[in-house]
C-alpha cells in the first residue's frame, strides 16, 4: 500500500483578518485548507496561540486523506478503490472485495485463492473463547457479546502489538477476518441457548457463516442460495462507507498504535449505537409500532405533522436515492419469494409505496435507504432484530481494517488529539464545602463496600 501523499498546491485564498487588519494567504489542496494554517492567524496578544477551526461532529472537516471510498452524496455514488458498487455486487464476492479495499486492485487467480485459504485456516477460535462466551447471561446483547470477544483476542495474540511488522500486521487482518463471523455466530447460538457449531471449512465464507447459525443435526449444511447469495451481496454493500462513526472511532483508537483487535472493537461499539448500525433494528421495531397495514396512512401523516419518525428513510450522506438501497430492493424482492409476505412485510411494502409516491417525501427525496431493506431481509431470513448490527460488524470488518492499515502508513497521521474551545470557569480559589477525615463515616463507607 501506498503512503498518502499530500499534493502540490491547486490555489489559495486569502484571509483578512479585521481585529488586526492582518492578511494572509492559505494554499489550498483537494478543496480544503489545512486547519494547522490557521494558527498562523492571531492578535496582537503574545499568549494568542492561533486561530481554531471550530466544527462539531465533524461536519465540513476531513481528518485524513483515504483512497479507499469515494462516495458523492447528491449523484448518489458509492464506489470502492474506484469500482462502483452496483458492478461490485453483481460480479464480486465478499472476499474478493475485502483484499481491493486493503490492497487497492482486485486480486488475481493466485492472490485470492492464497487469500481464501489463509482466511479459511483461521476460522476456529481458542475454546477458552469459547468458554468465555458461554460466561455471558442468556439475554446478553449480541453486539455486547461480539465487542467483548473481540477486545478479548489481543489476549490471545499479544504479539498483534507489532504493528509495524507487515508479517504481524497482516496475520492479524487475516485473524479478524476469519474469526469475526465464527464468533458472531457463537453470539447467535448462546442467545438461541443452542450449542455452538464449529466452522465447515468445506464451505464458502458466507456458507460457513450460515452452517454455525443454523445448523442442527444434518450431516452437512446446506444453505439456500437465495440467502447465500443476499448474504454475499450484503456484506459487499457493507464493507466500507468512508469516515463514518466507527470507522472514525477505529482510526482514532488505532492512531494510538495499540493493536488491530482493540482499535476494531471500538469500531464494534460506535456501530452498536442506534443512530449508526442500529438504523436497520429501528426500522423493524417501527413496523412492530404500526402493528396493521391499514395504520399506515395514519402513521405517515403523523409523520408529515412531525408527530412520528420514518425510520429508514433518507441519508445524512446521499441526498438522492442510496445507491446501495437499489440493489438491496432486488435482493430483497428475491428473498420475499421464497420465505412469502406476512403482516409485518405488508406494512414495510406498503410504507415503501406510500414514500416513493408521495409528493412530500418526493420533494424532502426522503427514499428508501438500505437500513430498510436489509432490515426486512434480515427478518425474513429470520435473525433476531437484536442481531442484525451484528451481520453490519461482519461485513464492515472488511473496510475498519482497510482504514486502519491506510492510517498507520500514512505518515501525516500521528494519534488523535482534537483541540476544543473551553468553556468553563478561569482560574478561581479552592474553598472547602466539606469536612474531611471522619473515622466514623469512613469505617461505614468501608463496610459498605464490603457488601457490595
Amino acid at each position: 500500500m501506498a503512503t498518502t501523499i499530500a499534493p502540490a498546491a491547486e490555489g489559495t485564498i486569502e484571509v483578512n483578518d479585521t481585529r488586526t487588519g492582518q492578511t494572509y494567504t492559505l494554499p489550498i489542496n483537494d478543496g480544503a485548507i489545512r486547519a494547522n494554517d490557521l494558527k498562523k492567524i492571531k492578535t496582537d496578544d503574545a499568549d494568542d496561540p492561533g486561530l481554531l477551526s471550530y466544527d462539531p461532529a465533524f461536519l465540513n472537516t476531513a481528518s485524513c486523506r483515504s483512497a479507499i471510498t469515494f462516495i458523492d452524496g447528491d449523484k448518489g455514488i458509492l464506489r470502492y478503490r474506484g469500482y462502483p458498487i452496483e458492478q461490485l455486487a453483481e460480479k464480486s464476492t465478499f472476499l474478493e472485495v475485502a483484499w481491493l479495499l486493503r490492497h487497492g486492485e482486485l486480486p488475481n487467480q493466485s492472490e485470492y485463492d492464497s487469500f481464501v485459504h489463509d482466511i479459511t485456516y483461521h476460522t476456529y477460535v481458542h475454546e477458552n473463547m469459547r468458554k468465555f462466551l458461554e460466561g455471558f447471561r442468556y439475554d446478553a446483547h449480541p453486539m455486547a457479546m461480539l465487542n467483548s470477544a473481540v477486545a478479548g483476542l489481543a489476549s490471545f495474540y499479544p504479539s498483534s502489538r507489532n504493528i509495524m511488522d507487515p508479517v504481524e500486521r497482516n496475520i492479524s487482518m487475516i485473524r479478524l477476518l476469519a474469526k469475526v463471523p465464527t464468533i458472531a455466530a457463537y453470539c447467535y447460538r448462546h442467545l438461541k441457548g443452542l450449542p455452538f457449531v464449529y466452522p465447515d471449512n468445506d464451505l464458502s465464507y458466507v456458507d460457513n457463516f450460515l452452517s454455525m447459525v443454523a445448523r442442527m443435526t444434518e450431516p452437512k449444511y446446506q444453505a439456500d442460495p437465495i440467502f447465500s447469495k443476499a448474504l454475499e451481496v450484503l456484506f459487499i454493500l457493507h464493507a466500507d462507507h468512508e469516515q463514518n462513526c466507527s470507522t472514525s472511532a477505529v482510526r482514532a483508537v488505532g492512531s494510538s498504535h495499540v493493536d488491530p483487535f482493540s482499535a476494531m472493537s471500538a469500531g464494534i461499539a460506535a456501530l452498536f449505537g442506534p443512530l449508526h448500525g442500529g438504523a436497520n433494528e429501528q426500522v423493524l421495531r417501527m413496523v412492530e409500532e404500526i402493528g396493521h397495514v391499514k395504520n399506515v396512512p395514519k402513521f405517515i401523516e403523523e409523520v408529515k405533522g412531525g408527530k412520528g419518525k420514518l425510520m429508514g428513510f433518507g441519508h445524512r450522506v446521499y441526498k438522492s436515492y442510496d445507491p446501495r438501497a437499489k440493489i438491496v430492493k432486488a435482493l430483497a424482492d428475491d428473498v420475499f419469494k421464497v420465505v412469502g409476505v406476512d403482516k409485518d412485510l405488508e406494512i414495510a411494502l406498503e410504507l415503501e409505496r406510500i414514500a416513493l409516491s408521495d409528493d412530500y417525501f418526493k420533494s424532502r427525496k426522503l427514499y428508501p435507504n438500505v437500513d430498510f431493506y436489509t432490515g426486512l431481509i434480515y427478518r425474513s431470513m429470520a435473525f433476531p432484530t437484536d442481531f442484525f448490527t451484528v451481520l453490519f460488524a461482519i461485513a464492515r470488518t472488511a473496510g475498519w481494517l482497510a482504514q486502519w492499515e491506510e492510517m498507520l502508513l500514512d505518515k501525516e497521521q500521528k494519534i488523535a488529539r482534537p483541540r476544543q474551545i473551553y468553556t468553563g470557569p478561569a482560574e478561581r480559589p479552592y474553598t472547602p464545602q466539606i469536612e474531611h477525615g471522619h473515622k466514623v463515616a469512613g469505617a461505614k463507607h468501608k463496610k459498605d463496600a464490603l457488601r457490595s
